[in-house]
């Protein structure tokens, strides 16, 4: 049997306390000076960007095991998007001497780091490109096989694939009840499942 990989970000479990936040609880806002970034122990955040209209686009859904509002720490710049639970959620937060003390304890945390901050440029990459180039349905598409699990099941719902997407809910639920109609996906309670065919067609990131 395969070795599980180790969790890089580990020694932030065990050396930094850990913090509760509530379902629906803000974690950081737009342009506030980012002093710390955060790991998601557990839950779930979502990391929106808000427009002066009052407009809000989702970039991500944060799962656990997962950094995020680290690119504004490391440019020590005001913060661009904002962060909120979506579920209870335990979150531990790294300033600069915590950051610097856990580097020191486990020097190939510098390097993971920077493998972190490279997947999100990526990631926001691949938004911009989808967002100038695809189709609705295509951006869905892409999408779903991006978040899917090994079993194929993305569990979300239709207005947060839609902010994730970019489109309207109902553009999103148009497009959706096609790719089932095709065969393509299975609905069902708490999510959707990419159909064995096209979970197995997923392009590895």
């Amino acid at each position: 049997m395969a070795q599980r990989a180790e969790n890089p970000w580990k020694i932030f479990e065990e050396t930094q306390p850990i913090r509760l936040y509530a379902k629906n609880q803000t974690v950081y806002s737009q342009e506030e000076t980012a002093v710390q970034f955060y790991y998601l122990r557990r839950g779930s955040v979502k990391i929106t960007l808000s427009s002066p209209d009052g407009g809000e686009h989702t970039l991500r859904l944060v799962a656990p095991g997962e950094l995020f509002g680290e690119a504004s720490f490391f440019d020590g710049k005001m913060r661009v998007s904002s962060a909120r639970t979506l579920e209870k959620s335990e979150i531990i937060s790294i300033n600069r001497p915590a950051l610097l003390q856990c580097i020191a304890l486990r020097p190939q945390l510098a390097m993971d780091l920077m493998h972190s901050l490279a997947g999100t440029i990526r990631l926001l990459s691949a938004q911009v490109d989808a967002l100038a180039f695809l189709r609705a349905d295509e951006r869905v598409e892409r999408l779903l096989h991006g978040l899917a699990d090994e079993e194929g099941m993305v569990r979300l719902t239709h207005e947060e694939i839609a902010g994730l997407a970019g489109l309207s809910r109902v553009t999103v639920t148009r497009v959706l009840s096609r790719l089932a109609a095709q065969g393509r996906i299975e609905r069902g309670y708490g999510g959707l499942r990419l159909l064995r065919e096209q979970a197995a067609s997923k392009e590895p990131t």
